[in-house]
């Protein structure tokens, strides 16, 4: 078998573990805080948020870090190095008994929180910049299935064996995955420009901040998470206005996974059309599709029509992320890339943390199915900031980048 075929393959299962075991903790979180002691129900909110959050944050500033070492050093070592961190962060979390403890593993947990970021970028090197479309949205389909099926088994494993056995089950999974790539991964060897080595950290960013369809691209990522983490949380308590039943956490579990199979039936789809349309053509789309199918979601009076929409959504939102990594992969220079994506991610983890605080406070103030209505705003300004980059007069982002270097030391 051909080393990049095989190489893919083994990032798609490794993916799939490693997706679907972090997000079969999600479920229980609040429920093992109560695990700790006899806290009000105020306390043990306050701190699931935190504690969710938590990774988020530490990923956020890591993210460019892991990047720019991945670019001198390669990709395998940082996913190794990620995939054994987060199997002994997840199996320490097993055997905490405080909320603080707990807090700091998930903290630590985030700073290796880079093995599906590092995996796109190891694939987009791999990959040819006229495909690098379907192959990212082909390999989004493996995090995705992974997604869907972790929080449904992570309650199952809780219920059967308890918290701590499924933490460690957990720990075990990511474990193997880590194992596949040590064995099974063969990085190719990528051929250094002139230029390699060149950019420092500062030039990079900097570039990226001035660069008007990179700046862009980082804006409109961030967007998209927000708007996609938004309603979330809140999306179980919707459900609950919608419907007289009492399994309600299992037909929130339903609609939450409509807007996942969506993203997993069509990612592909869009990452191939982004090859062969261009993929500024194809965000645009998709952003303006994301605004025409959320914003229905505001005025259901069924769970079914509820469920209709999110599976649309998803639909929609399910080309995003490889469209942007094909474009990052399209603009960046080669012995660089691990770090520009790295930033991309960085914006990704933003719109995480600044999503489900948005979509609280909106909805505290109006209601929450006027988030559904902010969210689509969100995804027209997106869709305004990718216009307004592709009105202007192009921008080579490797020349743009030596003349920020030369600007530095003048």
């Amino acid at each position: 078998m051909d080393v990049r075929k095989r190489n893919f393959i083994i990032i798609l299962i490794s993916n799939f573990l490693v997706a679907g075991t972090m997000t079969m903790i999600m479920p229980f979180l609040s429920l093992y805080i109560e695990t700790f002691g006899d806290y009000s129900d105020a306390y043990v909110q306050k701190w699931s948020g935190l504690i969710f959050g938590a990774t988020f944050v530490t990923a956020l500033i890591m993210s460019p870090i892991w990047g720019r070492v991945a670019d001198k050093y390669g990709f395998k070592p940082i996913l190794l190095i990620n995939g054994f961190g987060i199997a002994i962060s997840v199996f320490l979390m097993g055997f905490v008994n405080s909320v603080e403890a707990f807090f700091l593993l998930r903290l630590l947990n985030g700073v290796v929180t880079g093995f599906i970021p590092t995996s796109l970028a190891f694939v987009s090197s791999q990959t040819a910049k006229e495909e690098a479309g379907k192959m990212l949205g082909t390999l989004q389909m493996g995090s995705v299935t992974g997604t869907l099926f972790g929080p449904a088994l992570g309650g199952l494993l809780a219920d059967a064996f308890g918290f701590q056995y499924t933490f460690i089950i957990t720990s075990i999974s990511v474990t193997l995955a880590a194992i596949i790539v040590l064995f099974g991964i063969k990085e190719q060897q990528r051929i250094k420009s002139a230029r390699a080595n060149l950019y420092s950290r500062k030039t990079i960013l900097s570039g990226l901040l001035h660069h008007r369809l990179m700046l862009n691209i980082m804006i409109v990522t961030a967007l998209i998470q927000i708007g996609n983490f938004s309603i979330q949380p809140l999306l179980s308590l919707y459900v609950a206005e919608l419907t007289d039943a009492k399994d309600v956490a299992f037909l929130a579990g339903i609609t939450f996974s409509a807007a996942g199979l969506g993203n997993l039936l069509f990612a592909r789809r869009w990452g191939k059309l982004g090859d062969d349309i261009g993929y500024e053509k194809v965000l645009a789309i998709l952003l303006v599709l994301s605004f025409i199918f959320i914003i229905p979601q505001a005025y259901v009076t069924e769970l079914w029509q509820l469920m209709i929409f999110r599976l649309l959504f998803g639909i929609a939102l399910g080309g995003m992320i490889p469209i942007t990594t094909a474009l990052v992969r399209r603009e960046a220079p080669i012995d660089i890339q691990g770090e520009v994506m790295g930033y991309n991610t960085s914006f990704r983890f933003l719109g995480n943390i600044i999503g489900p605080m948005f979509g609280g406070i909106v909805s505290g103030f109006i209601g929450i199915s006027s988030v559904f209505i902010v969210t689509g705003v969100l995804f027209l300004v997106g869709f305004s900031f990718l216009y307004y980059a592709k009105r202007k007069p192009s921008q080579d982002f490797e020349d743009f980048l030596a003349t920020q270097q030369q600007r530095a030391h003048t």
